[in-house]
């Protein structure tokens, strides 16, 4: 990661002096600050557009790689949401859910208030709360911080995420 840093770095300090080279013959040319022969003259201009041609290369080289990094990121946070999402089923089926009961764990562990959860499923806020205690104590826990935590756990134990 370090090693990409730097030649992003040195990437945009050598397009950064290839500009300079620029503009520097461009105010020689206008203003006439600067008398440089016309064989320097011309040597920058090489210099520079082969710094920019050669910056831009390689600035496409490196979104490329960063594109592909993106990616692969993405499919690993895709696989690590359906392993969460096979955890979750699992633990439902072990303590034996009904299926009202299993959206309203899912809203719980999406954080969703009562209020919130009642007023989707579209029942009393104290149906919602008879739910929860259901679950809570089939899966063996006191609350909402424990019942998120069984599966915090699991993450941690890296039951979901690959290893590497």
């Amino acid at each position: 990661m370090k090693s990409r840093r730097a030649l992003y770095l040195s990437l945009l300090v050598f397009q950064v002096f290839c500009a300079v080279l620029f503009v520097i013959g461009f105010l020689s040319t206008v203003t006439g600050l600067f008398k440089i022969n016309w064989a320097v003259y011309e040597l920058i201009e090489i210099a520079a557009a082969l710094g920019l041609i050669i910056g831009a290369g390689l600035g496409a080289m490196m979104l490329r790689s960063t594109m592909r990094q993106h990616d692969r990121m993405e499919g690993q946070l895709r696989a690590a949401s359906g392993a969460f999402m096979d955890v979750l089923e699992e633990h439902f089926a072990t303590w034996q859910l009904t299926p009202a009961e299993r959206d309203v764990a899912l809203f719980a562990i999406k954080g969703m208030s009562t209020a919130e959860m009642a007023q989707l499923r579209g029942v009393s806020e104290g149906t919602i709360k008879a739910q929860t205690n259901a679950i809570y104590r089939k899966a063996g826990v006191s609350g909402r911080p424990q019942l998120l935590s069984l599966f915090i756990d699991d993450l941690l134990d890296d039951a979901v995420l690959p290893s590497g």
